[in-house]
């Protein structure tokens, strides 16, 4: 019987929104009640309208082939999620890439304001931290620990924020191929580096494998980068529900502006290739993540 990838990815999907749902639905604790109605919704509203669920599926996926899947990888995998969450609600917001639509639905800021849509990226990011600190993600209190440090790490100065600096620095300047893979290595890829990197770790993985799996990530987190930019170019708002065009007319430095199409999808045949040569020790256990490398290099939307 052939995988099929988009049917796992859409039960994996549900998997993790209905999970979402969850923390975002009930008080983490018994006497919380004090949950301003306005903030929740504009909450929901960011972390619930559908999308790829991408990173969550990497940490449940990676944490599965090490042989863990019980429901303290979903609460981590949910926690990576919704810090990527906040990050969209903020980077659609009029100062950052003033963007009206996100995943075919208004954005957080346009279905309510702009104050209600910083308060709530806000929240979805402190409450990422508060789900990775729940006892269920791992019996070591120092494991989580570790991956609390590591996740924000990977969403700060030296990974997502400060990339995301880096890109706003960079409109409408020459950078060097070494400075937009930088930027874009910590824009984009921490969040997937952490991900496989995260997954690996609640598993309890041998130290040589999480790092193997670290590479994986950043390896598919440039390949995600590379993909993400040629959409921009080549598809059309309705396929991607958002605006597309918007990197060439802000000016930003990507590698596609550098190299050119043609030299862009070279890059993205290698990088499938150095995937499959970082899971090719493990097997048929990889067949999931192996098949989300080509999805990431393939994708269309």
């Amino acid at each position: 019987m052939t995988f099929d990838l988009k049917q796992h990815l859409a039960k994996r999907g549900k998997y993790i929104e209905t999970a979402l749902e969850g923390i975002l639905s009930t008080p983490l604790l018994p006497d919380e009640t004090a949950r301003p109605g306005r903030l929740l919704a504009a909450m929901r509203h960011g972390a619930l309208n559908g999308g790829k669920r991408l990173r969550p599926i990497l940490v449940y996926e990676t944490a599965k082939m090490f042989g863990r899947v019980d429901d303290g990888v979903l609460k981590a995998a949910c926690a990576l999620e919704l810090v990527h969450c906040y990050s969209l609600v903020h980077d659609d917001l009029p100062a950052m890439d003033d963007d009206d639509l996100r995943r075919g639905q208004p954005t957080v800021h346009k279905a309510y304001d702009e104050a209600t849509a910083i308060l709530a990226g806000d929240a979805l990011l402190t409450l990422a931290f508060d789900v990775i600190a729940e006892e269920a993600v791992h019996k070591d209190p120092g494991v989580r620990l570790t991956l609390s440090r590591e996740l924000a790490r990977a969403s700060g100065i030296g990974g997502m924020a400060g990339g995301q600096m880096l890109d706003l620095e960079s409109e409408h300047r020459d950078r060097t191929e070494a400075e937009i893979r930088q930027l874009q290595s910590m824009k984009t890829g921490a969040l997937l580096r952490y991900a496989c990197r995260a997954g690996a770790r609640l598993a309890d993985a041998p130290e040589a494998d999480i790092d193997r799996l670290t590479r994986f990530g950043e390896v598919i987190g440039l390949a995600f980068q590379l993909a993400d930019d040629l959409l921009d170019v080549e598809a059309s708002p309705e396929v991607m529900g958002k605006a597309t065009g918007k990197d060439a007319e802000a000016g930003k430095a990507t590698l596609v502006r550098l190299w050119g199409v043609d030299k862009t999808r070279a890059e993205l045949v290698r990088l499938q290739r150095e995937a499959d040569k970082l899971l090719g020790s493990y097997g048929p256990r990889a067949e999931t993540l192996s098949a989300l490398a080509s999805f990431i290099v393939s994708r269309t939307s």
